[in-house]
């Protein structure tokens, strides 16, 4: 029996699915309209800085020393991508739509390092450090973020805010720039305050229908 920690990693079969995004035409890169659902795997977009979340096999230098969390201006980067998933508890089966005020774990696809923040300040703007933590997509409970959206569910073509559960800070984006290695990344960091640098928007991706299982092959997501 294979480990809930390796059923919610990427697998190979998810790494195909991903090539498959990045092929022009491809109808899965099209965002459309309905919920977001359990189990997708998608990008985010900061609407204000029109930057994608991105994380990468690059530990910062300062602060938790865990692998650094950015925002990219690129939208074809494959580092971009992330999962839907549930608490350790459960309460997110594959398929169902995203509630707003649920909590829901965001998993970085090719590291399997969840979304996280705790109480180290930012490296460049000295709000709260965002990082990605665990090993193939578990954890600890600082990894749970709540959907704040309008009405009861999140829609694809609705901007949203994560809300991180445990230290109430909002995921925020505010214009600092990194320089070298991660030169032109933008930093990602926690504000207390809800404003215009931490609306977020559901951008490409592989979403699963609402109520339905994937089709044959795609039982890796």
């Amino acid at each position: 029996m294979r480990s809930a920690g390796r059923c919610e990693a990427a697998g190979p079969v998810l790494l195909a699915l991903l090539l498959m995004l990045l092929i022009p035409g491809s109808s899965a890169t099209k965002t459309g309209v309905g919920p977001v659902t359990c189990g997708s795997v998608l990008k985010l977009l900061n609407t204000q800085h029109r930057v994608r979340l991105h994380s990468h096999d690059i530990k910062y230098g300062s602060g938790s020393g865990q692998q650094s969390v950015t925002g990219v201006e690129a939208s074809g980067d494959a580092n971009s991508y992330w999962r839907i998933r549930g608490g350790p508890e459960g309460g997110c089966p594959r398929g169902s739509p995203v509630r707003c005020g649920q909590a829901v774990r965001l998993t970085h696809v090719l590291t399997g390092k969840n979304l996280h923040t705790h109480h180290f300040l930012s490296p460049l703007s000295n709000n709260q450090e965002v990082s990605a933590f665990g090993e193939d997509g578990e954890g600890d409970d600082l990894d749970l973020w709540t959907v704040r959206c309008s009405g009861q569910l999140w829609e694809r073509e609705a901007s949203v805010r994560f809300q991180h559960v445990g230290t109430s800070v909002f995921l925020s984006v505010t214009g600092e720039q990194y320089g070298s290695p991660i030169r032109g990344q933008h930093e990602v960091h926690g504000m207390l305050s809800a404003n215009t640098h931490n609306t977020w928007k559901a951008m490409e991706g592989i979403f699963i229908k609402p109520g339905m299982e994937p089709a044959a092959g795609h039982d890796e997501l």
